[in-house]
């Protein structure tokens, strides 16, 4: 009897060694799956963040781009129409009637008087004026003008050009801004 009390001594001294380590084990599993859960947490955390951020970002390069690309459809369409305003006023200018153009001329000549007193005038072919009516030394008709004027001192030293694509492209470089506020806002 004296074996069967130490045997269950022996076993229930071991069955709470056991049930002490199981609880130490089972305490450590707990600790190890609490951390385990906690960094994982952690992780998934700063990876949903990496992952919104760059969303983020990916939405906002979108955007710029496609602002970026409106921006130049825009300005491509202000360049063409300001183009094409500049190519109708040439017309305007070009094809005005001879006695419109004869004013202009005679205007222009009497601005350029002030640089040049007795000019030689070269004019387009076909305009047709003289030396006279415009109140210059001399008329030259020239192929290579299409309209407007080349004024020049008698020795040849001056000239003032002043074809209307000249003038309006002088006028149209120092008033860009301008115009483009005026038709743009």
């Amino acid at each position: 009897m004296a074996l069967d009390g130490v045997k269950k001594e022996i076993v229930a001294s071991a069955d709470k060694s056991i049930a002490a380590i199981k609880a130490e084990a089972d305490a450590e599993v707990q600790r190890i799956v609490t951390e385990t859960d906690t960094i994982i947490s952690e992780m998934k955390e700063k990876e949903d963040k990496k992952l919104s951020e760059a969303i983020e970002r990916l939405n906002r390069q979108e955007l710029s781009s496609a602002e970026l690309e409106s921006k130049k459809i825009v300005l491509s369409k202000k360049k063409e129409i300001l183009s094409q305003a500049f190519a109708e006023t040439l017309d305007a200018l070009e094809s005005a009637p001879k006695d419109k153009k004869l004013e202009q001329y005679k205007g222009m000549i009497e601005a350029a008087k002030s640089v040049v007193s007795e000019p030689k005038a070269f004019i387009p072919l076909g305009d047709g004026f003289t030396a006279e009516q415009l109140g210059v030394a001399s008329v030259e008709e020239v192929a290579g003008i299409k309209a407007g004027l080349i004024l020049q001192s008698e020795d040849g030293s001056v000239e003032i050009d002043l074809q209307y694509r000249t003038l309006l492209q002088t006028v149209w470089d120092r008033e860009m801004k301008n115009l483009s506020d005026i038709l743009f806002g």
